[in-house]
């Protein structure tokens, strides 16, 4: 038998063709490899969001990968013009494509696509360099309708635009009019002079998915599998088949050719390389000598009685790895940012690894001091890794888009866009979608998304399904289960990062492509956060957290109270003996990370007493701790009910802080390295392995290379069995060191303030509403219980706000204590807690009571152009009775207003 001649599929869908394609990039990849094709290009149409995955298995699997897109052009009116393969040759190429793909992304609404036709002609100018699309080939789809007539129009246009870089794709989807199909083609080729590349136009890899692609369809289409009729593909022939196979279906001079045109394209994702903005760096300076006298400055601050010796050595430690990896420009954008915020009075600060940082703390992004923890820059960035940072940044809930308008502006919206978050099917999301589609009781859905559980062995458990009347040995069942947890982590639209933001130095759009988010003024790029840290792009996060809105304003009425200004958070006085009493009573509700019910419970045992207990007991109470048995014996060791001793002196100096328990990633890492002689590189590994906790089986790879290392250097097997327990329950989420902190300290300032100005901490509560863990009316029970006078909403003296009256002192429960520095304010509720009451009113309220105060329901109706719904807002939350005594006024009123109104000419 002869041997199969070479071959490369160059037109090849995955599943981030959404609701078309049924196989993961890597999966298409290693199918590739297995066949031994010479090359695979993805082109998932109108986007490159699975390029990065693909990109990373070939590399592992050594296989020529080629990035590429399939688009529909199309005419000014809308009109079909030619479905066309675009490859990238070289890195001229993929800017090309990505900025083609960014205009017709940016002309639709999400989750569409618009592009003319005119754009590859060079006609659209924004963009007349992409006329002939340089530096990509062009490969022509027929449609499944093409004449020879249409596809003979289409073929010498693309031979006009693209000479020389233009072919005819020969697709074989094994149908009966695959004849004529192939002639058709053949004929165009003939009169056109364009070669012909033979293709299976795959969607999965195997043909064994194309139950699962019919029921992407029906979703797609909105109907039953029964239903969809003709949208359903013929047969299960759109795979990657054998070149054995193909050799019989097509000649082998199309299959030759592949490889040939494959041959052209050298592009590779690793040419791309990340350009930081020229605006953090003054004239005349460099990245790094910036860099070096902003960290030194803030040093000044922060250490006004003179640098220590640890911290100085830290910081020239860190600025070394900094400069080595050409990172400055990095952390001087987003100090740039930080400090833009506090100069206007937004409360920030960073958060995660970025905490284990010197620098980070002297540039005052991040409230961690190196002098009292054990930080460990390697968790932020490693020489051996050469991966890019991450700084996560907080800012105040209610101000974050002051921060993220600001990037837009400074930078432009074509050099700043968020990234992407790949929305997959979970369990809940998979049975809903495949029921439907398979026409399945939408109440037998509804009952097993609603109560779903199982193990890791068995994603659903029989129990499950017996316990709500599904009978697991049903056929319909049990194909039901199996094609929805083929697709659980199958990507199923694009959404928007909380606050990632990619800022380059020049367009974005040359480095991937982008598109419109589902919010107005959003625009985001097509890779996730993943697909960045393997780029080698770099991302700054700029995140909301509503804590940090709260410390802010019961700060500045706590300095009100005083009636000086506001306090900062650095006024805080450290180890405070009664805050800390007050968190050894669990008297928890409203403040940050120690308030919820589990919380509540630890903390009568955990007793902590300094500031490094506030971070282990943010750590301890996680998944990963709960789940690696870590808490009961820290618990156990803390009370001195358990004995406990270090195997050897480099244990010891990794876990002595928490009493030989490991209970954060970076201790894992360390003890991975000191035990198992992981490598740093290793050490990562294990860190990505532990922080990829919605994946399953992501640890499991690590657990066999430890114990084997660890008894080769002599550990204990009960020693052994600990750190792998406590390894994998890290993989069920678990905090470093640093982000625990960052916590922590957010945990003693929000438990200082409601210890020693309860008053403030619950209005700065209900004014930053919504957040936390409690409703408002148990914010306010609690501040009653603490001895809080708390006054109802009045049309007559509320604000939009909540606000502090003079010093009026309540009941408060004998179990807690009562004593505070200053007497405490009356809270004065807002108008803006009134469920449905608008703003805009509340502001012509205010205003016409400064004026002068209101005569009666109608005055105040009439003076601030109050309709009928605000009426019924005020007097719902009896805000009217201080106008209208008689709570049963409401109805005659309401009526008096709109006919007073209408003849005023203002209609509602």
């Amino acid at each position: 038998m002869h041997e199969p001649p070479p071959f490369a599929e160059l037109h090849c869908r995955s599943n981030f063709t959404f609701l078309v394609g049924a196989s993961q990039p890597e999966e298409l990849v290693e199918r590739a490899a297995a066949k031994l094709y010479s090359a695979l290009a993805l082109t998932d149409e109108c986007s490159v969001s699975g390029v990065v995955r693909a990109h990373l298995a070939a590399r592992e699997a050594s296989l020529h990968f080629i990035c590429g897109s399939e688009i529909l052009l199309t005419t000014q009116r809308g009109h079909p013009h030619a479905r066309i393969v675009f490859l990238a040759q070289n890195k001229l190429g993929w800017g090309n494509l990505c900025e083609c793909i960014t205009l017709a992304r940016r002309r639709a609404a999400k989750g569409r696509y618009s592009a003319l036709v005119t754009d590859v002609e060079g006609k659209n100018i924004q963009a007349p360099h992409l006329a002939g699309m340089p530096g990509c080939l062009a490969l022509l789809l027929p449609e499944q309708d093409a004449t020879t007539e249409s596809l003979f129009a289409q073929a010498m246009w693309l031979k006009t635009w693209f000479p020389g870089r233009a072919w005819l794709v020969a697709p074989r989807p094994l149908l009966m009019d695959d004849d004529l199909r192939l002639w058709i083609v053949e004929q165009v080729a003939e009169r056109t002079g364009l070669r012909i590349l033979a293709s299976s136009s795959p969607v999965m890899h195997t043909s064994k998915r194309k139950k699962v692609q019919d029921v992407l369809t029906a979703v797609r289409v909105g109907k039953t599998v029964a239903t969809a009729g003709y949208a359903l593909r013929a047969n299960a022939e759109a795979y990657l088949r054998g070149r054995a196979a193909l050799m019989h279906q097509v000649p082998a001079e199309w299959m030759e050719e592949t490889v040939r045109v494959a041959s052209l394209c050298t592009f590779s994702l690793e040419e791309l390389k990340y350009e930081y903005p020229r605006e953090v760096v003054p004239e005349g300076a460099t990245p790094a000598s910036h860099l070096r006298k902003l960290t030194y400055e803030g040093a000044q601050r922060r250490y006004p009685n003179g640098l220590p010796d640890k911290v100085r050595k830290q910081i020239e430690h860190e600025l070394k790895i900094i400069a080595q990896l050409e990172y400055e420009s990095y952390f001087l954008t987003v100090a740039d940012i930080v400090h833009w915020a506090r100069d206007r009075d937004i409360l920030c600060q960073g958060r995660g690894s970025a905490a284990n940082s010197a620098v980070c703390y002297c540039l005052e992004v991040t409230n961690v001091d190196p002098d009292r923890m054990s930080v460990l820059f390697e968790r932020f960035i490693s020489v051996e890794r050469r991966e890019p940072p991450d700084i996560d940044v907080d800012f105040e809930h209610q101000r974050r888009e002051e921060a993220m308008q600001y990037i837009y502006e400074k930078y432009g919206r074509d050099r700043a866009a968020l990234t992407a978050v790949a929305t997959t099917y979970r369990t809940k999301s998979a049975l809903r979608d495949v029921g439907k589609a398979m026409g399945i009781d939408p109440g037998k859905i509804d009952r097993l998304a609603n109560t779903a559980y199982g193990t890791d062995e068995k994603w659903i458990s029989e129990a499950c399904l017996v316990e709500i009347g599904i009978n697991p040995a049903d056929p319909t069942v049990v194909h039901w289960l199996t094609l929805a947890d083929t697709i659980r982590g199958f990507p199923r639209h694009l959404s928007q990062h909380p606050g990632g933001f990619v800022i380059g130095r020049d367009k974005i759009s040359r480095l991937v492509p982008v598109e419109n988010a589902a919010m107005d003024n959003r625009s985001i790029i097509q890779w996730d956060k993943d697909d960045l840290d393997s780029t080698g792009l770099i991302k700054v996060d700029v995140l909301a957290l509503g804590m940090l809105t709260a410390i802010h304003r019961a700060l500045d009425l706590a300095g009100a109270k005083a009636g000086g200004p506001p306090m900062r958070m650095q006024d805080v006085p450290a180890e405070d003996p009664a805050t800390y009493e007050m968190i050894c009573k669990a008297d928890t509700v409203g403040v940050f990370q120690i308030e919820s019910r589990a919380q509540m419970s630890m903390l009568p045992r955990m007793r902590p007493r300094c500031f490094y207990d506030l971070v282990i007991q943010v750590a301890i109470v996680r998944p990963g701790p709960i789940q690696g048995g870590m808490v009961h014996p820290y618990l156990r060791r803390r009370a001195g009910e358990e004995k406990f001793d270090f195997p050897n002196d480099a244990v010891r100096q990794v876990t002595e802080r928490t009493l030989g328990i490991c209970l954060y990633q970076e201790q894992a890492m360390k003890l991975a390295v000191v035990c198992a002689d992981y490598t740093a590189g290793e050490a990562d590994q294990l860190r990505r392995a532990m922080g990829a906790w919605r994946k399953r089986g992501g640890i499991e790879v690590h657990e066999r290379r430890l114990t084997e290392r660890m008894q080769k250097n002599g550990y204990q097997a009960d020693f052994i069995s600990q750190v792998l327990v406590s390894i994998k329950g890290f993989s069920a989420y678990g905090f470093p060191e640093g982000h625990a902190a960052s916590f922590a300290h957010l945990v003693y300032v929000s438990s200082w303030l409601k210890r020693h100005h309860p008053d403030a901490m619950l209005a700065a509560l209900l004014n930053s509403q919504p957040m936390g863990f409690y409703a408002p009316a148990q914010l306010v029970r609690d501040g009653r219980e603490h001895g809080v006078v708390v006054r109802p909403v009045d049309v007559t003296i509320s604000e939009w706000d909540s606000t502090l009256e003079e010093p009026a002192h309540g009941p408060a429960s004998a179990r807690w204590d009562n004593s505070h520095e200053q007497p405490l304010r009356a809270v004065r509720l807002g108008l803006g807690r009134i469920n449905g009451m608008r703003e805009e009113a509340t502001k012509r309220i205010v205003a016409a009571r400064a004026e002068k105060p209101f005569a009666s329901v109608e005055d105040l109706a009439m003076r601030a152009q109050l309709d009928a719904h605000d009426l019924k807002c005020l007097s719902g939350a009896d805000a009217l009775l201080s106008l209208a005594p008689d709570r049963h006024f409401k109805l005659p009123h309401l009526w008096t207003v709109k006919f007073l109104q209408a003849g005023q000419g203002l209609h509602y």
